[in-house]
C-alpha cells in the first residue's frame, strides 16, 4: 500500500514469542501461518514491509527486486528487540554473521547443505531464552518497537542507570579502562616513536 493511502493514526500490536517463534498476536494464540496472515493484513494496511533494492544474484548479475513483506519485517524487528533483551553480548554480536551466511546459502539454493544444517543448530541454541512479548507501533511504513518484556531479560535497571545508585562498584571501572586501553596505548607509543624517528 502506498504510504499516502495508509491510516493517519498508528496501530499497536503485541507479539508473543516462545523460544524465538512467534506464537501470539495481541494475546491470541495462532498457528504460525495464521499469525503471519493476520499480521500481514495489519502491518500491510500501514505500509510496513515495502522493499525496493538491487541485489546480487548467485552468478554476480545485479537484479532489482521489489517485495512487500509486512509480517516478515514486523516480526524481524520485534524478534531482534527480544534477542537484544535476552542474549548475552557475545552471542548477540556474533549471530548476525551466522544469519548473513545462512541467508546466502538459502538464496543460492543450498537449503539441504551440511553447512546450513550446522548453522541452524547454532541458531536454535541461541533461541532457548528468546521468549516474551514485544509491543510494536505500525505507522506510515514503520514498525517501531515501543516495549519489550521477558522472564529471561538480562536488563537490570540497577546496573544500567549510570548513577550513584548503581549496584556495581564504579571504582572498578578505573582499573578496567586502564587495562582495556593498554594495547591501544602501547600501539600508539610504538608508532609515535616511528613517526618521530
Amino acid at each position: 500500500m502506498a504510504l499516502e493511502d495508509t491510516p493517519n493514526k498508528p496501530e499497536f500490536v503485541e507479539i508473543g514469542f516462545e523460544a524465538g517463534v512467534p506464537t501470539t498476536l495481541n494475546g491470541t494464540a495462532y498457528p504460525l501461518s495464521e499469525l503471519i496472515k493476520t499480521l500481514n493484513a495489519l502491518a500491510g494496511k500501514h505500509g510496513v514491509g515495502r522493499i525496493d533494492h538491487v541485489e546480487n544474484r548467485l552468478v554476480g548479475i545485479k537484479s532489482r527486486e521489489v517485495y512487500e513483506c509486512p509480517a516478515a519485517m514486523t516480526l524481524i524487528t520485534a524478534h531482534k528487540e527480544l534477542e537484544d533483551l535476552t542474549l548475552v553480548k557475545e552471542v548477540a554480536h556474533f549471530k548476525p554473521m551466522i544469519e548473513q551466511k545462512l541467508t546466502e546459502l538459502i538464496y543460492n539454493g543450498l537449503w539441504f547443505s551440511p553447512l546450513k544444517q550446522a548453522l541452524n543448530a547454532f541458531l536454535q541454541e541461541t533461541q532457548k531464552n528468546v521468549t516474551g512479548t514485544v509491543r510494536v507501533k505500525l505507522f506510515k511504513g514503520h514498525a517501531i518497537v515501543e516495549g519489550r518484556k521477558s522472564e529471561y531479560s538480562l536488563y537490570d535497571e540497577k546496573l544500567a542507570t549510570y548513577t550513584a545508585q548503581d549496584e556495581f562498584n564504579h571504582d572498578a571501572a578505573v582499573g578496567f579502562i586502564s587495562l582495556f586501553g593498554l594495547p591501544t596505548k602501547v600501539y600508539s607509543q610504538v608508532n609515535q616513536k616511528k613517526v618521530e624517528a
